[in-house]
């Protein structure tokens, strides 16, 4: 009766996906991007917010992302040994 959420113990709904924005650091392998994703926190002693930044190795099946581009990934499946987002589509082209 408390708990309807039994099978799923991170509380999130079967089959919902996280998505994030970030920027494309690097381009130079065949159908892979990494993308860094910044994010601001606020520390917990000090209270000052700082910026941290993590990178995440994307599938890019058309290979359209550059270096420079904004674009937003979606978690997926094991591709590879670090592989486990996919690119969902570009933001915003990087300037020439």
């Amino acid at each position: 009766m408390a708990e309807s959420n039994q099978g799923n113990a991170s509380g999130r709904a079967e089959g919902l996906r996280q998505r994030r924005t970030g920027e494309v650091v690097s381009a130079k392998m065949a159908k892979t991007v990494v993308v860094q994703v910044a994010r601001r926190v606020e520390h917990p002693k000090y209270k000052r917010v700082i910026r941290m930044a993590k990178k995440f190795y994307a599938h890019d099946e058309q290979g359209q992302c550059r270096e420079g581009d904004r674009v937003e990934i979606e978690e997926t499946r094991p591709l590879s040994k670090l592989k486990r987002w996919r690119v969902v589509r570009v933001l915003q082209k990087a300037r020439a």
